[in-house]
């Protein structure tokens, strides 16, 4: 199903320097914010030759959301609620709108969004985009699963109704925006009783006992993930803090909080400074902070009760966070190997380790089942995300050997996160990089849709 929006003047674009959340590789595009539909249709048909991309409050790492010399639309005009169906649980919204916007309308109403990833300062078109992952995917899969229908501007300039099962939806889901703009989607909810998790936490002495804690009991959580020592060395090699939990039902609640028991008020610490020292997070000092956030988790705790941003999102409560790693920046590392390749995760965890990477935000998580879309970076088995500063002496050439070694693995990395990756690993990751490059071609002949990323990667 598909209509041509009514035409509306393009909003006028400004010229502005673009970059993803990493800050590694900035590049000049003209930014174009539609409030509508209809404006989003006129700045489709204004893109020049170099073409365009949606962009929503970049929290993409690299360069996925960026267009050097073209069109970059910001998509956060486009921030309507339109409905919410209570006894179905299930919301129609504007691409623009954010999981914290989501969040703060629907758990009152007892309801919780299906995914959500280390931040939500994320928008439901980047969500799709990226078909984002979080601490439940060995439960219920990624964002795409719970999206039952969604509404997509392509190269035509018609809007299309997009369902589950088809192959747009598949080429869509994980895509990365290069099918077209996402203008609003309908989602399936989970519903919730409080607004608060009671978590269990407990630490794993190395790399083994971790998988073994994880492989054994993961099915009694709904949510779970592990924070993990990259700079630990020897026998400690791998060790970690596993987190694991579920929403906290009412009558698990002390009697003062079920006055309010779906109440959601996030606390926010000051911004970043704009200007941080250079090599403020080297190994020294990441290594201390790890020593310390090691030592102080309990060896084992079971039934605390966590408010959800303290769960979910404790960066999202220091604005600019990403700035700590200096002018330099920092690159986000995620891939996934898949089950049974176990010694694979070993020789890589132990190669970061020996290359000391000095990495504070360091998480081990276990997928479920593989999802629908074509580039969907989610596979059953182990994933491991690190963060480490841009500027490390050798980076450059310990990552291509990690790609390699991944790849090798069948494994794959996260496009949301890749700001490096070279187009012919990239080929040997995903398998069905042909069919989404088919679809691209059939959709998009003249390729109106362009990033940094299809670009570097030959999308």
């Amino acid at each position: 199903m598909s209509a041509t929006p009514a035409f509306a003047p393009a909003p006028a674009p400004e010229s502005v320097s673009v970059s993803g959340w990493g800050r590694t590789a900035p590049s000049t595009a003209r930014l174009v914010r539609p409030r509508s539909p209809e404006e989003a249709v006129a700045a489709l048909a204004s893109c020049a030759e170099r073409g365009g991309i949606a962009r929503g409050l970049g929290r993409a790492y690299g360069d996925a959301a960026q267009n050097a010399g073209g069109a970059v639309l910001d998509m956060t005009g486009l921030d309507r609620v339109h409905s919410i169906d209570v006894d179905a649980g299930t919301v129609v919204c504007d691409a623009g709108v954010s999981l914290h916007r989501l969040m703060e309308v629907l758990l009152p109403l007892g309801w919780f969004v299906p995914v959500t990833p280390g931040t939500r300062y994320v928008t439901v078109g980047g969500a799709v985009g990226a078909d984002i992952h979080g601490k439940n995917h060995h439960v219920a899969g990624s964002f795409a699963r719970h999206v039952l229908t969604l509404d997509l501007l392509t190269a035509d300039g018609t809007v299309r109704t997009v369902e589950p099962g088809s192959p747009l939806f598949d080429a869509t889901a994980g895509g990365m925006g290069l099918t077209g703009v996402i203008l609003s989607a309908t989602l399936k909810l989970h519903p919730v009783e409080t607004s608060l998790m009671a978590v269990d936490t407990e630490r794993a002495t190395d790399l083994d006992d971790l998988m073994a804690r994880l492989t054994a009991t993961d099915h009694r959580y709904r949510y779970s993930v592990a924070w993990i020592d990259l700079l630990a060395r020897g026998a400690a090699t791998g060790r970690a803090v596993l987190t694991r939990g579920d929403h906290a039902p009412l009558a698990a609640l002390p009697a003062r909080a079920r006055t309010a028991p779906l109440a959601f008020r996030p606390r926010q610490l000051p911004p970043a400074p704009r200007f941080v020292p250079e090599g403020l997070l080297g190994r020294r000092t990441v290594g201390l902070f790890n020593e310390l956030w090691y030592r102080k988790a309990p060896r084992s705790r079971t039934g605390e009760l966590q408010k959800l941003p303290a769960f979910f999102h404790p960066l999202d409560g220091m604005p600019h966070w990403n700035r700590v790693y200096g002018r330099g920046g920092f690159v986000q590392y995620q891939f996934v190997v898949g089950h049974g390749q176990e010694e694979a995760l070993r020789r890589i965890v132990h190669r970061i380790s020996a290359h000391r990477c000095p990495s504070f935000l360091a998480v081990l998580k276990r997928f479920g089942d593989a999802g629908p879309g074509w580039l969907s970076f989610p596979m059953p088995g182990w994933t491991l995300a690190l963060d480490i500063p841009a500027n490390l002496p050798g980076l450059g050439p310990l990552l291509d050997e990690l790609d390699e070694e991944v790849a090798t693995a069948g494994g794959r990395v996260y496009l949301a996160k890749d700001s490096r990756l070279r187009p012919e690993t990239l080929t040997a990751m995903y398998p069905r990089l042909q069919d989404f490059r088919a679809l691209r071609e059939d959709l998009d002949p003249n390729s109106l849709f362009r990033s940094d990323l299809s670009r570097r990667l030959h999308l």
